[in-house]
């Protein structure tokens, strides 16, 4: 399958979480042997319009100061040319959504937008249009899912498409040193840090050890409120870690606590819960991480910080793991067919064969 993936600004422009997720879906796709095509703004040296990186083709629709605007000019006819068997757009950008649309028109393809909502979606004209534009809308989450049917869209127009996580490598990573508490998490202003550390300093009679994966801006700020509540010496800042050492971190933990306030998918939770961790997460309404525990008896979800400390103990009761095979439809081949599934599904409406 020949699909054309749209999006000005790519990880080699910024690598930000939204750019993270489309990268990692088209590399799902390659590694299954599909033809791969990115259309972005251009983010390599010389006049030569594409550029082969592992074995993807990235195009380079427009280049120069004015590069955005004629962007969104060109691509149409750039997508109908190059007669894809899918458009997929990431919806960063709602413009470059419309105009990818209108490619895909051309080129008689079937048209998504991939929605990750990293920091919020908020309901504005070109957004609305954007979600009504293309023939399905895909997102991370149920969270997300509920933003985008705000814009006007119906419930069969939105697929939820889960951030994959590699089982094979989680099994083949040998567990780490023993921690009784574990947290992984930028730590920037919506870490809420804060709720784990207060919860914890509740019970320094007790005998624990917690481990803090992550670095950011208000890293200096959790020391000190760690030294502050005299629970220093139990928790340890482990800052920036390879993937490897986390899942290493995560097959020997006993508990995982996700108590961010803003999260659109729990990328290193749900490694956390792949590997073995019991979940205890603090509810949150711009968070979608209590959709991974509802309804699983190794997972809790607490609504205030009274009693996180608590169920945190509740938690640690139960038998410890280093592997779980309940998050094995989240393996990277699981969620590649799933999308698979639905492009072909989408060309068969369509009456392309």
């Amino acid at each position: 399958m020949r699909v054309a993936f749209v999006s000005s600004e790519t990880v080699f422009h910024h690598d930000t979480e939204t750019n993270q997720r489309l990268q990692t879906v088209l590399e799902l796709l390659r590694d299954a042997g599909h033809e791969i095509h990115v259309y972005c703004t251009q983010f390599w040296d010389g006049e030569h319009s594409t550029f082969e990186r592992e074995d993807i083709t990235y195009h380079g629709v427009s280049v120069g100061p004015d590069a955005r605007a004629s962007f969104l000019v060109r691509l149409p006819f750039v997508l109908a040319a190059s007669n894809p068997d899918i458009v997929h757009a990431s919806a960063d950008r709602p413009k470059q959504v419309l105009s990818a649309s209108m490619g895909a028109t051309l080129a008689r393809s079937p048209a998504v937008a991939d929605w990750y909502g990293h920091g919020g979606l908020p309901t504005d004209r070109w957004r609305q249009l954007a979600a009504r534009s293309v023939d399905r809308n895909f997102v991370p989450s149920e969270l997300v899912a509920t933003w985008v049917r705000e814009l006007g869209v119906t419930e069969r127009a939105v697929d939820t498409f889960p951030n994959p996580i590699d089982i094979d490598r989680i099994r083949s990573v040998t567990p780490g040193e023993r921690a009784d508490v574990l947290y992984a998490r930028r730590l920037d202003d919506g870490a809420n840090l804060e709720s784990l550390l207060l919860a914890l300093a509740e019970h320094r009679t007790r005998d624990w050890r917690a481990t803090v994966i992550g670095d950011g801006p208000e890293r200096a700020a959790y020391e000190q409120l760690a030294r502050d509540l005299r629970i220093d010496d139990r928790v340890t800042f482990a800052g920036t870690l390879s993937l490897d050492d986390r899942i290493a971190a995560y097959r020997g933990a006993h508990v995982f606590a996700q108590t961010a306030e803003r999260c659109v998918f729990p990328t290193e939770m749900l490694r956390a819960l792949a590997a073995g961790c019991v979940g205890v997460v603090e509810y949150h309404a711009n968070s979608s991480a209590h959709e991974l525990v509802e309804g699983w008896d190794r997972g809790f979800r607490t609504t205030s910080e009274d009693e996180l400390g608590d169920t945190i103990l509740d938690a640690g009761e139960l038998e410890f793991r280093d592997i779980d095979d309940h998050f094995a439809t989240y393996d990277r081949d699981d969620v590649r067919d799933r999308y698979l599934t639905t492009y072909r599904a989408l060309r068969e409406s369509a009456g392309i064969f």
